[in-house]
């Protein structure tokens, strides 16, 4: 991070909670509870819905957009294409995670329809997604990453530049890039992956951050920091992955600002 992103960062952290913008999540069935508690903790106002009929709608009270092919339905799908449309037309950002894209090829088209027609300001996912939507060989594990996030550090650039958009890799070290700028961040839990839904959790927050910050790279940045700082000190004497969930909520309910950001690692 810059040092003018770090800067950023506790006054983004409040404006969220003092705006509450409405984050709507296209999502999957397995991370609706985690994300929207998630949201609810930071300060944003979460909206779950998939119905094709009432995207242009939403599209008009959200403040930004997250969607995510976890749980992929073709009905679903026509719903993302018609929320990301909207949000486009309307110049409001959204985020991709496009879980488990090398899976299937029907994951790949769509999140390459998506990225090509409508244009996320941020995708994010592990380095296996990271590297298949690259048109890498990655190694994924049904929708975990089999690949470390260094590895996809090539990948993720080359991706930025050839669609504009930031790239968030989460992984033991996070790196987020716009093509040029490659920002690194430790923190964090060798837990985290043990908890289902974390990396689709991270995602709903990037969309938090870009409500109140039109910097992709910024507010992709300071998500992830979130992201790690919280999730570093809720292991702290943790128990098991149960546990470092609900802690995990609480702690970005309760994690002040300023204290938050003297945690952030930066690599």
């Amino acid at each position: 991070m810059t040092d003018s992103q770090l800067g950023r960062f506790a006054e983004d952290c409040r404006l969220i909670r003092q705006v509450a913008p409405v984050v709507h999540n296209i999502t999957n069935y397995v991370a609706m509870g985690m994300s929207a508690n998630a949201l609810l903790a930071v300060g944003a106002s979460p909206l779950m819905s998939s119905e094709p009929d009432e995207m242009e709608e939403i599209a008009t009270v959200a403040s930004s957009l997250v969607i995510n092919l976890g749980c992929l339905e073709l009905r679903q799908i026509e719903a993302m294409k018609i929320a990301a449309c909207a949000m486009q037309r309307l110049g409001k950002p959204w985020v991709l995670d496009p879980v488990g894209v090398g899976v299937s090829a029907l994951r790949k088209k769509t999140a390459l329809e998506l990225i090509e027609k409508y244009h996320p300001a941020v995708i994010r996912g592990n380095a296996s997604e990271i590297i298949a939507l690259a048109g890498g060989d990655g190694n994924p594990r049904g929708v975990d990453s089999g690949d470390r996030s260094d590895l996809a550090t090539d990948h993720a650039a080359r991706l930025a530049k050839s669609y504009g958009s930031v790239v968030s890799v989460s992984g033991e070290t996070d790196y987020i890039t716009d093509g040029d700028t490659m920002v690194s961040l430790l923190g964090g839990s060798p837990m985290m992956p043990r908890v289902s839904a974390m990396g689709c959790t991270a995602s709903a927050i990037t969309a938090a951050f870009l409500a109140v910050d039109r910097d992709a790279l910024g507010a992709a940045s300071c998500a992830m920091a979130l992201m790690g700082v919280a999730g570093e000190t809720a292991s702290e004497g943790c128990a098991g992955p149960a546990t470092l969930a609900a802690r995990f909520i609480d702690m970005l309910y309760s994690l002040d600002p300023e204290s938050a950001a003297a945690k952030i690692r930066i690599v």
